[in-house]
Parts: structure tokens; sequence; C-alpha cells
């Protein structure tokens, strides 16, 4: 309950909101906070550590698969063994694949439309989600596809190491 300005969900509650009032600014933004960046110390596959809400916001499962693909990395990899020049690709991807996302609208895969109901049109420059067999645009290997997470991921095996 919200009363005279304050909030009953406590310190943590708090800086929740300030997280989610900044929105993607969870994407650091300086080397430093890179290195020091969660993500960095998870054991698990980078896919599934874009995904965690809880450690990055606003990365959902088509942005993280475009991300990766830009940045060369392959979803199984083991977030905690990328180097600094591939979390320095990987942040540079997911600005620039967010950017483009919002710039074209979304992706209107299934049903996605805006508040005013108009399909977004970023789906036409998906470089791997859901081209499943079909050549990759950069080396024409065709794109693979398996389940990570309960979640669909998408990735061509030469580009992505």
């Amino acid at each position: 309950c919200i009363s005279a300005g304050r909030s009953s969900r406590g310190r943590r509650g708090r800086s929740r909101a300030r997280a989610s009032r900044r929105g993607a600014a969870s994407v650091p933004t300086t080397r430093s906070s890179r290195a020091r960046s969660p993500i960095r110390r998870r054991r698990t596959p980078i896919k599934a550590a874009l995904l965690n809400q809880k450690l990055l916001h606003g990365i959902g499962n088509i942005y993280a698969d475009e991300s990766l693909f830009r940045s060369g990395i392959r979803p199984k990899r083991q977030a905690a063994r990328l180097t600094r020049a591939e979390l320095d690709a990987l942040h540079s991807a997911i600005k620039e694949v967010l950017k483009e996302a919002i710039k074209l609208g979304g992706s209107s895969v299934s049903d996605y439309v805006d508040a005013e109901g108009r399909e977004g049109f970023f789906q036409l420059q998906h470089r791997v989600y859901l081209r499943t067999g079909q050549p990759c645009l950069v080396c024409k290997t065709p794109i693979k596809r398996f389940v990570l997470g309960g979640r669909g991921t998408h990735y061509c095996p030469k580009c992505q190491r």
C-alpha cells in the first residue's frame, strides 16, 4: 500500500522500482561496470543469463538470439567464461538490436501490436530468430535451433563460437 508518497515494499522494492523506471538502463554503460556485471559471474549459458530479468531488464528471447548472433557468441557458452572483449561486443550488440527494434516498432512474430494497434517490423531484420534451416545471411551455413531453458534458441554454428 502506498501512503504519503512512501512505499511499503521496503528497501528492496524501492531499488527494484528505480531499476524498472530506468528500463533497459540495466545494460552496463562503462567498461569497468561491464567487467563487474552480475552476468560475468554466472556459470549458466549466456542466453539464460540474458533472459534472467533479475540480472538484466528488457532482453527477451528474440533480442537475446539476435544480440548473441551479432556479437558472435554461441548461446550455450558459459557466461563466466566470456572475455572482456566478448562482453564489450555483446553490450554493443544489445544496444544496437534494441535501438533498431524500437525504431522499427518491435517484432510482430505472432500477434504483437503496439498501443495504437500497429504491427512492428523488426521481424524483417531477424538474422537468426525463426530462421531455422535457412542459410545464415553472413556465411550461408543453415541456422540451427535448440531449446534452452524452455525457450527456442536460434544460432549460426559457424558465425557464433
